[in-house]
Formats: structure tokens, sequence, C-alpha cells
């Protein structure tokens, strides 16, 4: 069986999974829609995701559920039945299991929890295949929208890598459950995004690169267990949005957006790059609204 096939049964699988995650799934449906037996559906899913199908049903559900109750004004057991769980106190026992909490306390508290936030399979291995150092330097570039929006003073908490230097290094250092657990903390301002320190950021023994969020800045919240707190100061950030793209096309967007962020004067907008103001970020690619980057600039002396 060609390895990309068993890629291909696996993301059809969690493409099902994803538009029926409110309702009652078999391993049959899931057979059906791999193409193979479900014993086979099943030891593929498995090889390929770390978790059987249910599993990762069961923690994906979990994680949607978290996020409802953190989000929404709802009762408990209104979410566990949304989310197909039988009983208020089999949800209840199921989400202890998995955030170390009740989801009343969770509702209440919505400290910060590890989120399960799966990538599409068929992207991760599409990564694996190109290369981590496969961005186009001499790419026919689109439009690129920029502008420069004001940043007020704030906290970042931030997972800081080793030595990494871009987002698959730091992934191989830190691991993938960053995100999740950025992701799940409510009082922040702006959504995660991986950054790149300044110097006077950085701390001896530490990675230039690393993911964080920003909160405010009386933010007086729990920081998680390995994160940091720490403060910024007001500043202008200028922004570059590429066009939309296909989403299996994320690493030419960025290596476009890249290309023209080399080469762009800031002083056309009257500025000059300010990197020791605050890190550069990148947010998540997603394919309808253009990759986006953002660096630290301020108003060119008159």
């Amino acid at each position: 069986m060609d390895n990309w096939e068993k890629i291909n049964a696996v993301q059809r699988m969690q493409d099902f999974i994803e538009a029926h995650l409110n309702l009652p799934i078999t391993l049959h449906m899931l057979a059906n829609v791999a193409g193979y037996s479900p014993w086979h559906s099943a030891r593929i899913f498995k090889e390929l995701m770390g978790k059987t199908p249910f599993e990762y049903i069961r923690v994906l559900r979990l994680t949607r559920a978290a996020l409802k109750l953190r989000d929404e004004d709802v009762k408990v057991v209104d979410v566990a039945f949304d989310f197909v769980f039988d009983s208020h106190e089999g949800f209840t026992r199921a989400f202890s299991k998995q955030f170390g909490m009740t989801p009343q306390y969770y509702s209440k508290n919505t400290p910060p929890i590890k989120l399960f936030l799966p990538s599409r399979i068929h992207d991760y291995y599409l990564i694996l295949q190109k290369g981590e150092d496969s961005m186009p330097e001499n790419s026919n570039v689109n439009t690129v929208f920029v502008q420069v929006i004001e940043r007020p003073q704030r906290k970042l908490i931030l997972k800081r890598g080793i030595n990494a230097g871009h987002y698959f290094e730091y992934c191989e250092e830190v691991g993938c459950d960053v995100w999740g657990v950025l992701t799940s903390i409510k009082e922040a301002i702006y959504e995660p995004v991986g950054m790149w320190l300044p110097k006077n950021l950085q701390k001896p023994g530490t990675s230039i690169y690393a993911q964080g969020v920003e909160v405010p800045a009386d933010y007086k919240g729990e920081v998680p267990e390995g994160f940091e707190l720490i403060e910024l100061p007001p500043c202008k950030m200028m922004v570059f949005q590429g066009q939309p793209f296909e989403d299996e096309k994320f690493e030419d967007a960025i290596g476009e957006l890249w290309d023209v962020m080399k080469k762009y004067n800031p002083e056309i907008y009257g500025f000059t790059w300010a990197d020791e103001d605050a890190p550069r970020i990148q947010l998540v690619p997603l394919g309808y609204r253009g990759y986006i980057e953002a660096r630290p600039v301020r108003p060119v002396n008159k």
C-alpha cells in the first residue's frame, strides 16, 4: 500500500470526523470514507495519528467542549449532550481525566489547559516531503498589503525553545502541545503567534524563536507550567499580508512574503525598523486571509 494512499485515507477520516463531530460516529462510517476494512482503517489511523479513531474523537470533542464552556454561557449538561456524551457524569469523568479539573470548575475559572489541536495529516506529510528549507527565493510575487498598527502596553505569555531558529526546529525541541495551551488562554487580546525575539528579550541558553500570546497589561491570571510572563511596551508594528492562497500552497505564500519583506524599505511610510521594540511575529498561515507577518517600526526622526 502506497504511503500517500494511507495518508489520503486518514485525511478522509479526519475530514469526516470534523464534519460529524456532534453526531454519533462508528468505525464502519470511517471505514467507508477511508475505502478500507474497519480493522485496516483503524490500524492506519493509529499508525499516522498516534491515537485510535475513538481516542482522537474523544479528545477532540473534549477540546471543543472546553472552548464552548470558556466562551459561552452554557450549562455543562447541555455541552455534554452537544458533544455526544451519554450523561453529565460520563462527560465530567472524561473531562476531568483529560484536563485535570471538572468542567464546572473550568467553566467558572477558565485556567490555561492543553487543548488538542491536530494538524491535517495531509499537510503535515506535505511539509515533510518538501523539507524545511524549500521556500522559493525568487517567487512571482502577488500584491502584498502593508499597514502600520499600534500595539498597546501588554504582557506576553511565551514558551522558549533552546536553539530553534524557526517553527520546524521549535516543534522538534518543544513539541506540538504549546499551541493548544496558548489557544486556551481566555484573556488573550490577539491570537497566538510564532515569533522571533530580539536580543533584549532573549535569555542565555534559549532560542530566538518562540511561541506565545499577548494578554492585557494588567493580566493577573495563571501562567502555565513551563511558560513565562514578560512585559511589552507600546510599539508600532508594520504588518505585511499576502494574497489568499490554496491551503496546500502555504509554503509558497510564506516564501513570497519573505521575499517582499527582505527588500522592503519602511521609509516609504516614514518609518525605520525597530527590532528591539518587540518580537517579529508570524500568524498561522490560513489560505482565506493570506499569510501575515509583522515587524516593529518607529517613525523616522525629522
